[in-house]
């Protein structure tokens, strides 16, 4: 029968290597891949080490180690996640504003006399 540890370090090494196999077939880029990467570590060295985990919430002054990890994990999940919306209210802030220079170069274009491309599909559709 498996052990909470071992577990957990199986979890670690399974994770680890689903990472890199989504970096090499290009589905993972970057920073992203070294955070999960961060991860897979994490998860891998509290299963080898489960004493770390006890000594931490001695050190910190946890009164029930076991939950240090829990506390830690949703704590980056909360970070992640306000990140990614950081990533996507600056995207969609810089979608706005290239729209709008496009409309303004449009409207350049019909002023000299030229006439703009009408291939794209429109929004309206």
């Amino acid at each position: 029968m498996l052990t909470g540890p071992i577990t957990s370090a199986i979890l670690g090494v399974g994770l680890a290597g689903a990472i890199l196999f989504l970096v090499r077939r290009d589905h993972l880029h970057g920073p992203y891949a070294v955070w999960w990467l961060a991860v897979a570590a994490a998860t891998f060295v509290l299963g080898v080490f489960p004493g770390v985990v006890v000594w931490l919430g001695h050190v910190t002054g946890i009164g029930y180690a076991p939950v240090l990890p829990i506390i830690v994990a949703l704590s980056l999940v909360l970070i992640r996640m306000l990140k990614l919306d950081i990533d996507r209210s600056r995207q969609e802030r810089r979608m706005r504003r290239l729209t709008q220079k496009l409309a303004i170069l449009e409207q350049e274009l019909e002023r000299i006399g030229g006439r703009p491309e009408r291939d794209l599909p429109s929004e309206e559709s």
